[in-house]
């Protein structure tokens, strides 16, 4: 739980770097609470017209939307990447290569996004 909650103290911060554990759990933990939301919002009818959404599942969605874009930003400042390229989720392929990235441990020492949070003391 203390990786989900550094993640969101930090939903706006786009500078930095962020370690897998901080990014595994926040994605984790976002889409369990969403579900958990949603079967809330299934059981008690309170959908939209089409059924997929309800109330509490978008409210929701819309606020990890910032936090997830922030994470994923510093997950990939991490391996030495813009957060730029979360834009290749747009193309068909472009998520498998995110995927990838994510998964890859971050460089030893610091990079032009900052120090190691592994050596800064981040949990």
């Amino acid at each position: 739980m203390k990786w989900f909650f550094l993640a969101l103290s930090r939903y706006a911060v786009f500078s930095g770097r962020s370690q897998r554990a901080e990014f595994g759990y926040f994605v984790v933990m976002a889409a369990l609470i969403e579900l958990a939301l949603f079967m809330v919002d299934q059981s008690m009818a309170w959908t939209y017209s089409n059924g997929d959404w309800g109330l509490l599942s978008s409210v929701a969605s819309v606020v990890f939307f910032i936090p997830s874009i922030t994470v994923a930003t510093r997950r990939l400042h991490d391996i030495g990447k813009s957060g730029w390229w979360q834009l290749l989720v747009f193309t068909g392929v472009g998520i498998l290569v995110l995927i990838y990235w994510f998964a890859l441990n971050g460089h030893a020492g610091a990079n032009a996004y900052g120090p190691n949070p592994k050596e800064v003391g981040h949990f």
